[in-house]
């Protein structure tokens, strides 16, 4: 489904578009996206981005142009999720607070990636498949782990295991 209001650029690709939840949310030109991913609104993605099926992007997330995120990578925009309030109702929109996030360009997130709410994945990083990213990544960074971790630089031309450790400095 997508709703009328999603602003879609000129040349994005949706194979399925029947199998796609897109809703209040706006994708850049040339920009791919993936089977069963959810996009909610508010949700920005940049222009030139690949988004991999079974990927859940919340409200309050911003993917800037050129990002790359792997198959069934979740976001999340609240620190402290709860089902009820204090008395027991069902929760509401009114009933929590928004924590927004943001990838910055050319960026990758590996596959089944979880990025809590709040941090920025900087510019050029790469974070792991199955990495949990509990604090902001740094530029160029290549992190992996639960919790994700430093294990390397993207500017560094000698190939490596994302879960070998960086040489020592």
């Amino acid at each position: 489904m997508i709703t009328a209001d999603v602003e879609l650029g000129t040349g994005v690709e949706i194979r399925h578009p029947d199998l796609v939840n897109l809703y209040g949310c706006r994708i850049g030109d040339s920009t791919k996206i993936g089977t069963f991913v959810e996009i909610q609104i508010g949700a920005r993605v940049g222009q030139r981005c690949k988004i991999s099926s079974h990927t859940f992007i919340c409200s309050g997330v911003t993917i800037d142009d050129g990002v790359f995120v792997g198959h069934g990578v979740m976001f999340t925009n609240d620190l402290y999720p709860r089902a009820t309030t204090e008395d027991g109702a069902l929760q509401s929109e009114r009933d929590w607070q928004q924590v927004d996030t943001r990838v910055c360009a050319g960026a990758t997130i590996g596959s089944n990636a979880t990025i809590l709410a709040g941090v920025t994945i900087g510019a050029q990083a790469i974070v792991g498949a199955g990495a949990v990213v509990t604090r902001s990544v740094a530029p160029y960074a290549i992190v992996a782990g639960v919790p994700a971790r430093v294990v390397g630089d993207a500017r560094d031309p000698r190939p490596r295991s994302p879960v070998e450790e960086p040489p020592a400095s």
